[in-house]
């Protein structure tokens, strides 16, 4: 597995099945898992309650507990990237206007009709809220 988004998508479903599965992080990664992948999620598994937070924050209305494991995997690891690019080695960290494209084609691929337009939603907020606080380009 070479490209970043499918590793990015790797790192999702191995947070979305430690989550419903309750198993260890380690024990739902694929042997041959890429480090980036593997960083991602681990990273985003250690940051969880300040991402979730950011969800919660911006989705009115719906207490994360509410929203979908896999979109809450999908958004934990584009807001993971978005507010911190160094977590993961890269060459060039995504941009989070990247991070956000790749979160609602994720969505598109693998969620309800819905999930795209809320994934966005509470992405594009987070990015709005960062720019405002001067912490995102």
């Amino acid at each position: 597995m070479s490209r970043r988004t499918d590793q990015r998508r790797e790192a999702v479903f191995a947070l979305y099945q430690s989550e419903v599965t309750g198993k260890d992080l380690g024990d739902v990664f694929e042997r041959d898992a890429s480090m980036f992948s593997r960083s991602l999620a681990y990273a985003a598994q250690d940051r969880q309650d300040e991402l979730d937070a950011i969800i919660s924050g911006h989705s009115h209305g719906w207490r994360i507990e509410r929203i979908a494991p896999l979109e809450r995997s999908i958004m934990r690891i584009a807001l993971l990237e978005m507010r911190h690019p160094d977590v993961a080695p890269a060459e060039t960290p995504i941009p989070p206007e990247g991070a956000i494209d790749e979160a609602v084609e994720t969505a598109k691929l693998f969620c309800g009709a819905d999930a795209p337009g809320f994934v966005n939603g509470i992405l594009a907020a987070a990015l709005r809220e960062m720019q405002e606080n001067g912490a995102a380009s």
